[in-house]
């Protein structure tokens, strides 16, 4: 049966953020056709921690129930293990209703997408369509998207599909990004992700983040009998075929974990795959090219560690899908208001992704200090975290996408280098104060050339 050839709004790509939009905007009444290359579930080893921020945007589009089914997780907080101490930081209340503690939740990525994607297929005005989209089609001379080409998996043949909004939400390999973005992706590590089979957790329904002299471990359940060990690994990847990378990790990792997470681990290391990923940086730009909207990976990326990217994207869509609803724009032929619109998108996301994605590349420097200075931050944010109170509640609220302001992160993080420095200073003579002084002023510059450079890419 033929599909037909003009709609509303075109997305490329049914992952998170694809499948999100064509169920929103389905919903709201927009004619909506969905491409996507492969319709399979897919298996990635990042996307499996939605911060609470996430999961309250996911109820505000009414998609909560993509959560229910499919072996998620609750995530009720982080611990945080430094050189064998830990620290434990729970989510704090929901600031609109306090008696409600925040939770995130963790998953297997596909079992989510697909879920999602069930919810789009489902949602009325939504055509969906296998196909591998090869070119996005504008007018040569007002630069206006107009639609796509692509190759139907099925028949292959190329056909063509014309919108009103042509979506670009392809991921982190987006193929299209280039084209309108010039900001080059910046990649510092890589994720090397496995499979524990039947884990003893040490803090049960936690994120773990490992700290010590190596960068920084990642655990987390995805199921009830799957938990995720993601370790990075920075500079040039180890070769798996040559048993490089198995031998890395056993190195790096069987000295630096709990010993109740060892036995699981070395048996994981014989059985499971090894998988990687680059962990990404791409701030956010504005896109002038009318008909024309990127989001998700394919628009705005930060590290992994934080486990914000979804945070981040599922707000956006709450975002576009105020601005551009049928109420505020009957026609998005409109093309000057759907700027209009657009152009506010940009600034009003800026508040909780400049919060998410400074957090997420502020805290990867600390915790993969590879300098001395940057240890010293690394040890005065942990001892941060110690002190409890407000020193845990308002900084893990940055983090989990409740606490969308800048300014407070600023606060945090200075107090932190602060902190530091009075950390640097305890159980020290009179004598070392000189020397001390003047490390204590390269720890705090340290620190601005942590923050500032992302506060700029972000806001510029």
């Amino acid at each position: 049966m033929s599909i037909p050839s003009q709609y509303d709004v075109i997305i490329v790509g049914a992952g998170v953020v694809g499948s999100t939009l064509g169920a929103t905007f389905g919903r709201q009444g927009r004619r909506v056709l969905l491409i996507e290359r492969d319709w399979a579930e897919p298996d990635r080893i990042v996307g499996e921690l939605l911060q609470p921020g996430g999961v309250r945007a996911l109820e505000k589009l009414g998609l909560r129930q993509c959560l229910e089914g499919i072996d998620a997780i609750n995530v009720v907080g982080y611990a945080i293990s430094y050189h064998g101490e830990n620290v434990s930081i729970p989510y704090a209340s929901d600031p609109n209703t306090p008696e409600k503690t925040l939770e995130g939740r963790s998953f297997h990525h596909g079992r989510f997408v697909a879920k999602l994607r069930g919810a789009a297929k489902d949602s009325p005005n939504v055509t969906v369509l296998e196909a591998t989209v090869n070119e996005i089609i504008s007018d040569k001379v007002t630069r206006r998207v107009l639609g796509v080409r692509c190759t139907n998996k099925k028949t292959e043949q190329s056909e063509y599909y014309y919108g009103s909004l042509t979506v670009v939400a392809d991921g982190t390999f987006s193929k299209f990004r280039r084209e309108y973005i010039s900001t080059p992706v910046q990649i510092r590590s890589h994720f090397v992700g496995i499979v524990l089979k039947d884990a003893v957790i040490p803090s049960p329904f936690h994120g773990h983040v490992i700290l010590g002299d190596h960068p920084p471990i990642l655990v987390y359940q995805i199921g009830t009998h799957e938990t995720r060990m993601l370790v990075d690994v920075q500079g040039k990847l180890p070769s798996a075929a040559n048993g490089d990378l198995k031998r890395r990790l056993e190195e790096v990792v069987t000295a630096s974990i709990p010993a109740c997470l060892v036995p699981s681990f070395k048996a994981a290391l014989e059985t499971e795959r090894l998988r990687s990923m680059p962990n990404s940086y791409l701030p956010p730009s504005a896109n002038d090219n009318p008909g024309l909207l990127l989001l998700g990976d394919a628009y705005n990326m930060r590290h992994p560690l934080t486990g914000g990217g979804m945070t981040v994207a599922l707000n956006d869509i709450v975002l576009i899908s105020n601005l551009l609803s049928p109420a505020r724009l009957p026609s998005l032929d409109d093309t000057s208001l759907v700027v209009s619109q657009l152009n506010e998108f940009y600034w009003k996301r800026k508040n909780l992704s400049t919060v998410i994605n400074i957090l997420a590349q502020a805290l990867y420097a600390l915790f993969a200090a590879d300098d001395s200075r940057l240890r010293r931050l690394q040890e005065g944010c942990f001892r941060y975290f110690q002190r409890g109170g407000i020193y845990v509640s308002e900084p893990i609220g940055l983090l989990s996408g409740i606490l969308p302001v800048p300014f407070l992160l600023i606060t945090h993080f200075f107090h932190v280098a602060l902190y530091s420095i009075y950390v640097l200073f305890q159980g020290t003579s009179w004598s070392q104060y000189p020397a001390l002084t003047l490390e204590s002023v390269c720890v705090f510059w340290k620190a601005c050339l942590v923050v500032f450079p992302v506060l700029w890419s972000e806001w510029r």
